[in-house]
């Protein structure tokens, strides 16, 4: 029987079905979380049929009423979280620049890549008990400690918000005993990350799935690569 419940946000696909899948694999319960009903309920036929543990989760995070809903379905069905992996993300801006983004792509990107992940921890926060993890799946766009690239500036900011967001959350959990911590999977061959980028799917997903079960507690308030802190 599973030991352990982990939520994982933009599970339907890439990265996030195979954090799903591999912590299936590790005997949790996932409960596979997507805005697209037919693919979320795909994902977790497919976990299924292999043995593993599951839930289907219809869930916008770019919506707050959407996570609302799914804090409550989530809450008739189960005692607690032991893992809540935000991974849900869009990339709408790989070549518009910066001063042409439309105040539509920021506002929607925003939403989602950063205040998605603020606004699904604070909600589901009640179910988050002593020793729970949080790890939002960020990039190393975000990162500033370099200066700003010219690549997708909108998602970039984005997940630079993140990045302050996970810092933020590690410093207000911390007397819960919540850790929450940011990881980048790397430029992996999904859907978004196109089928020339140099990581497989299981190389994107491995530092959340060791965030998620081997990390020490005491890893907290950082941001990582390849099991590696990284400067912000």
């Amino acid at each position: 029987m599973p030991s352990k419940t982990a939520l994982i946000t933009g599970a339907n696909k890439g990265i996030g079905y195979e954090i799903a899948r591999q912590l299936a694999a590790k005997s949790f319960h996932v409960i596979l979380a997507g805005r697209n009903e037919a693919r979320v309920h795909t994902a977790t036929d497919t976990i299924s049929k292999a043995g593993g543990s599951c839930t289907a989760l219809v869930m916008d995070v770019g919506n707050r009423a959407s996570i609302q809903d799914g804090f409550e379905s989530v809450k008739s069905q189960f005692n607690s979280l032991d893992v809540l992996i935000n991974n849900a993300a869009i990339l709408l801006d790989h070549s518009t620049a910066f001063l042409n983004a439309s105040p539509d792509m920021i506002e929607d990107t925003l939403q989602v890549n950063a205040l998605g992940p603020l606004y699904v921890t604070r909600t589901f926060l009640p179910l988050l008990g002593d020793g729970s993890r949080v790890i939002n799946v960020s990039s190393s766009a975000g990162q500033i400690c370099g200066g700003a690239g010219a690549y997708a500036p909108v998602y970039s900011m984005s997940k630079t918000l993140l990045n302050a967001i996970s810092m933020q959350l590690s410093t207000a959990l911390r007397p819960h005993n919540i850790v929450v911590n940011a990881m980048c999977p790397g430029w992996v061959r999904t859907e978004m990350g196109g089928s020339h980028a140099p990581r497989s799917i299981e190389e994107g997903a491995e530092t959340a799935v060791w965030l998620a079960t081997d990390a020490p507690l005491s890893i907290n308030g950082q941001f990582l690569k390849d099991k590696s802190s990284q400067s912000w």
